[in-house]
């Protein structure tokens, strides 16, 4: 298990959820904390509050990516190129899973009991590897960010 993994491991016990995961991995990695955005990531759990809707790790993705290159300030601008990252992201995600884009389809049965699985684990990790590799390819260095 890699050091990525075993942190991820890490929050997931504590409780944090599949977006939440991912943003404390992104925050941890330009050494800032953000308790506010990472409570409202906890929106995302289940699917959009267990509603079983768009996965958790997909949406949580797509808002690290926001945090690397979006707009934070009046005075930024998004970089040149984050919609190209998101879809990116989304596509990546849904021949990963095989077109399966709802925590409803992923965990099935487990969603009505809010138990998440060691396939999300997989999964979560598997959309953090792939947005470092989407920053990188897009010049953005993870620990930094596109606007430091």
């Amino acid at each position: 298990m890699n050091e990525n993994a075993f942190r991820m491991f890490e929050l997931a016990r504590q409780g944090f959820t599949c977006g939440q995961v991912l943003m404390l991995m992104g925050l941890e990695a330009q050494g800032k904390t953000n308790p506010d955005l990472v409570r409202a990531m906890s929106g995302l759990a289940g699917g959009l509050g267990f509603s079983g809707k768009t996965c958790g790790a997909l949406v949580g993705g797509v808002c690290l990516l926001g945090l690397y290159a979006g707009r934070g300030k009046p005075e930024e601008k998004e970089h040149d190129r984050f919609e190209l990252m998101v879809n990116e992201l989304v596509a990546w995600f849904g021949d990963y899973l095989q077109g399966n884009y709802e925590c409803a389809q992923i965990l099935g049965d487990k969603l009505e009991n809010k138990q998440v699985s060691n396939q999300c684990g997989s999964i979560v990790a598997a959309t953090y590897d792939r947005i470092q590799e989407i920053l990188e390819s897009n010049g953005i260095d993870p620990e930094v960010g596109a606007h430091e």
